[in-house]
């Protein structure tokens, strides 16, 4: 299994960036789809989840300023971040899961400059 992620990178407040996650090895459209985030010193946390049926969850921190879709042609997972804020700055990670099975991708940087 592999998960893929990109797109991040540096950005002043207030800009926006656009994450990818591409999966192999697995049946995506069967997965819940994740994406976490780790802060400098802090452990990781949710950011926003799709299921596939395509309900979404967020974290109160990023509601109305993220949202995330899926491509289940693509196998990809979107995450875009509007109106990023510094606390924003964080490794994202992408994550996949089933019942019984959980899976996490190298993570990606985003800073976000005040």
């Amino acid at each position: 299994v592999q998960l893929q992620a990109s797109g991040g990178g540096l950005v002043q407040a207030g800009g926006s960036l656009r994450l990818s996650c591409t999966a192999s090895g697995i049946i995506f459209s069967i997965y819940t789809m994740g994406w976490y985030r780790q802060p400098p010193g802090k452990q990781r946390e949710l950011v926003a989840r799709i299921t596939s049926g395509g309900s979404t969850n967020y974290a109160d921190s990023v509601k109305d300023r993220f949202t995330i879709s899926r491509d289940n042609a693509k196998n990809t997972v979107y995450l875009q971040m509007n109106s990023l804020k510094p606390e924003d700055t964080a490794v994202y990670y992408c994550n996949a899961v089933q019942i019984g099975d959980r899976n996490w991708g190298q993570g990606t940087q985003v800073t976000v400059s005040s």
